[in-house]
């Protein structure tokens, strides 16, 4: 039998306390919803999309397990701004197995870029990094839509391992969990020996972590039956010092 732990969850007023003194904090659906002040379905309208995302074709394990799509803004002045579809890179000091390579990912959709709880959120996250870090002006974002399947009998949400994106924030949103068992998170401090493990299950519900002070990991999914199922999540990083590969 595996042990499930409970999301440590913080209240959303405790948010920036909470990010400060230990590096991640977690929230509950509800409390995201407030966080971009949208109303608490409104990220239902995005659920669509996860079942258009296109098959990863970089994965060094040979895997076919996981699909994802991939898109990039700046927000500035209080403003989300697109910028045209590039590539994803990231130093092998930050990923050893898929780093050090520009990725081509399928773009996120223009029409789950149009929904207006996609920029909401991005806009609340970017002021809650703000309000980490007051000198920054200028957040690049990078979001990745994932569904992490057993198609292979094991899906890997974090091939790589435990491991560092090299940005200033990463944040996690736990779309769905479908008929798996596994993907447990993990969070542990970059600079010792203190951890946590927990399993986010609830829709919408989100992992913010100062990317600096914390490395983190998901584990492998399997199938609860013959049928199979799937593990999907939004990532989104923040980085004030330009796009990873710029």
């Amino acid at each position: 039998m595996v042990a499930l732990f409970p999301a440590p969850l913080t209240p959303l007023g405790g948010l920036d306390a909470a990010l400060h003194a230990r590096g991640f904090a977690v929230l509950d659906a509800a409390s995201v919803a407030a966080l971009a002040s949208v109303a608490g379905d409104a990220f239902d309208a995005l659920l669509p999309s996860w079942d258009e995302l296109r098959t990863d074709e970089y994965l060094k394990d040979g895997g076919r397990y996981r699909k994802r799509r991939h898109a990039c803004c700046i927000v500035e002045a209080g403003t989300v701004q697109p910028v045209p579809h590039r590539a994803h890179y990231q130093p092998l000091e930050y990923n050893a197995l898929h780093g050090g390579m520009q990725r081509w990912f399928a773009p996120v959709e223009a029409a789950t870029l149009a929904q207006p709880a996609w920029p909401a959120l991005i806009l609340a996250l970017a002021q809650v990094c703000t309000r980490q870090r007051p000198d920054t002006a200028r957040w690049h974002v990078e979001a990745h839509q994932f569904r992490i399947d057993t198609s292979d009998g094991v899906g890997r949400p974090t091939p790589e391992g435990a491991h560092r994106d090299g940005v200033d924030f990463v944040a996690v949103l736990l779309v769905a969990r479908h008929a798996i068992k596994g993907g447990e998170t993990r969070v542990f401090a970059a600079q010792g020996p203190e951890g946590q493990r927990f399993t986010l299950d609830q829709p919408w519900s989100l992992l913010l972590m100062d990317d600096a002070r914390v490395i983190h990991e998901s584990t492998p999914i399997q199938p609860l039956d013959a049928r199979g199922g799937h593990r999907d999540t939004w990532v989104l990083t923040f980085r004030a010092a330009g796009f990873l590969g710029d």
